[in-house]
């Protein structure tokens, strides 16, 4: 692979205090599911991403970027509504029960009305509209998960149902599932590995767009790492079972997951054997590795293309993923909850004109890199977005562009994020947990009982309660 891709090219950002390029830049968005934003080697992770890994080097790392919440189980769901349409969560969630939908809502749709020749292919996962609505060219579109196979019991299996693949492993030598056996389906349905379509179709779509005159918008949305996490077993075998590493912050059951509404019965906290078991942890680590490795490679094959190509030096590329993941933390599996290796995907900026090296600590929404994307592309920002554009903290002109974070799950999770101090909140059990995230990043040392911290507790409650104000939470209807 070529190592000289994402080499700044020295031309300035868009932004109204610099000059506009002559050229317009292209817009890469390449897209993972369920990705934690330490998910990165570069970033001390056990996880292989050298592809990756080099755009964090030569472009600009939010590393606390995070998904708003959701309103149901899908998390998907509700952050890709909201990265699509610039509404927060509860605004985004009134508009998907209204099922009306107008093209020029869209974020795709803003960049082919002005110009870009757009491009889709991969997990889509927002309702009620097609991708071919509002891209002028798609491949395979994908839903929301593949599904799941057990050839004991015919073969598929609806998502409700709990055959192979759940509650695994039980122990050394008893599993019912093996993430590089096609028999199981999911990724491997159809034939081939769903990572290695979306790499064929990406590089497809990038010698099209090398043909055209027109600057282009593509997105590319991986299912990975998303479960089933399957791969091929040479990524499996990247990562023994004795070398993966159980998680500091590993717990047999969290004490709130009932009143979180994350415990026994929520489909992605079935994945694993209740209790946890450090074995079953370190099963679904090795092979949630694998599949990030396995994606990985074939971003690296997207990028060489865009190289190969010709195209990279008028190239932005941004890489994110729709949240986080517990994957074994906090006795947790899936992401319906307010910790940090839950709320946080990664956040990259790379290629023309983007700061290379460097990271940023601010705290921000991943779909903030909506408008940030439509302004650097020298598109209008509609007055409906309601996330911010990046380029004035990427152009190192603005520091901090929120005063707090908010973020929320159903009716029965709460978070606030105020500088280093978070706190979160279970209404069902009356608990509140508060957490300096900078001194204690893993979440393990409760501060809300601590008397020293009863004035920063008083705090973030108010907070909490403005921000719910702000975002029109129902919950303060309710209560």
């Amino acid at each position: 692979m070529n190592r000289r891709f994402f080499i700044s090219s020295g031309v300035a950002l868009a932004g109204a205090a610099m000059a506009a390029p002559v050229k317009r830049p292209n817009i890469l968005f390449i897209f993972s599911d369920d990705q934690c934003w330490n998910a990165l080697g570069c970033l001390g992770s056990e996880v292989k991403t050298p592809n990756l890994d080099r755009m964090v080097e030569q472009g600009t790392l939010f590393n606390n970027a995070y998904n708003m919440g959701a309103w149901q189980g899908a998390v998907c769901m509700a952050s890709r509504t909201m990265l699509m349409t610039g509404k927060s969560l509860w605004n985004a969630h009134a508009y998907d029960q209204d099922k009306t939908r107008n093209p020029s809502d869209f974020w795709s749709d803003r960049f082919k009305r002005s110009g870009y020749k757009t491009y889709f292919a991969g997990k889509w996962h927002v309702s009620n509209i097609k991708p071919p609505q509002i891209y002028d060219v798609t491949g395979t579109v994908r839903p929301g998960m593949p599904d799941y196979f057990d050839p004991a019991m015919g073969g598929r299996y609806p998502w409700n149902k709990r055959f192979a693949g759940y509650f695994r492993p039980e122990a050394p030598g008893k599993d019912n599932w093996d993430p590089s056996d096609p028999k199981f389906g999911g990724f491997w349905e159809g034939g081939k590995h769903w990572s290695e379509v979306l790499g064929d179709e990406s590089i497809g779509f990038l010698k099209d767009a090398a043909k055209s005159e027109l600057p282009f918008f593509m997105q590319l949305a991986f299912n990975a790492p998303h479960d089933p996490r399957q791969s091929p077993k040479k990524y499996v075998e990247l990562y023994p079972l004795d070398s993966v590493e159980v998680p500091k912050n590993f717990l047999p059951e969290n004490p709130y997951a009932d009143a979180m509404q994350s415990g026994k019965g929520l489909r992605d906290e079935d994945l694993a054997p209740f209790p946890r078991t450090e074995f079953a942890i370190k099963t679904h680590r090795q092979e949630y590795y694998a599949i990030i490795t396995h994606m990985d490679h074939e971003i690296g094959r997207i990028l060489h293309t865009l190289e190969k190509t010709g195209q990279r030096e008028n190239t932005i590329i941004v890489f994110t993923s729709d949240h986080g993941l517990a994957c074994g933390q906090h006795g947790l599996v899936g992401k319906q909850n307010m910790f940090e290796h839950s709320m946080k995907p990664p956040l990259i900026f790379c290629g023309k004109g983007i700061p290379q090296g460097k990271t940023i600590d601010a705290p921000v929404y991943m779909q903030d890199l909506m408008p940030t994307t439509l302004e650097l592309a020298g598109v209008k920002i509609p007055s409906a977005v309601e996330f911010k554009s990046l380029v004035p903290v990427i152009q190192g002109s603005e520091k901090e562009p929120y005063s707090a974070i908010y973020g929320a799950y159903k009716m029965a999770q709460r978070m606030v994020r105020m500088g280093d101090m978070k706190l979160i909140w279970y209404p069902d059990a009356d608990k509140y947990l508060l957490f300096d995230v900078k001194k204690d990043p893993l979440e393990m040392n409760d501060l809300s009982s601590n008397s020293e911290q009863a004035g920063t507790l008083k705090r973030l409650k108010a907070e909490l309660k403005r921000q719910q104000r702000k975002f029109n939470d129902p919950m303060l209807v309710s209560q």
